[in-house]
């Protein structure tokens, strides 16, 4: 059944990866509009998360949940906002060095809320992190591509964060995470 479960997971993650391409292709075409309700950022961390544990499990990893945001009602599209957690927190287990720490917090600032996710993998060269959002780049490693991706994901996670009238943003440190 652990099996079974664990297939049935990467399945829907491989489902959800073809739906944001096509999605993002629709949003840069200007045809896609999101279904925006008043949801908790709390639930979405906490649905996202709950997607990640046998991964993060499987990898002999932990993952740390802290949402501490009082006020987190945002205009959301649930699934797209929950894709991006999830992408956010995939990311954190790839580019993990051995097994991963992850925590993933919310918490308020300023009136507004905030989704964090931090980990303690292999960090981003400086000269790199203005890139990262942007469409098909990945940071150059050599000729070696250990981790397998097309430099899509955090340039979807912008498209939906940006969609949202949010911000993202990266604060990393080369072996820091």
């Amino acid at each position: 059944q652990e099996y079974g479960g664990l297939i049935y997971k990467e399945n829907q993650k491989l489902q959800r990866q073809v739906e944001n391409l096509l999605d993002l292709a629709a949003i840069e075409w200007d045809e896609f509009s999101y279904r925006k309700e008043l949801v908790g950022l709390n639930e979405l961390a906490g649905d996202a998360a709950n997607s990640m544990y046998l991964l993060v499990e499987e990898k002999q990893g932990t993952l740390s949940i802290m949402l501490n945001a009082e006020a987190d009602n945002v205009l959301a599209d649930k699934i797209h906002m929950t894709n991006a957690i999830v992408n956010l927190l995939t990311n954190a287990v790839k580019y993990s060095n051995g097994s991963p720490v992850i925590i993933l917090r919310t918490f308020n600032r300023d009136q507004n809320v905030v989704l964090e996710v931090q980990d303690h993998g292999c960090g981003i060269p400086p000269k790199y992190q203005k890139f990262i959002f942007d469409k098909y780049f990945r940071v150059p490693t050599g000729d070696v591509h250990n981790i397998k991706g097309f430099g899509i994901g955090l340039s979807y996670v912008k498209s939906v964060v940006e969609a949202h009238r949010g911000k993202i943003m990266v604060n990393s440190e080369p072996g820091k995470g």
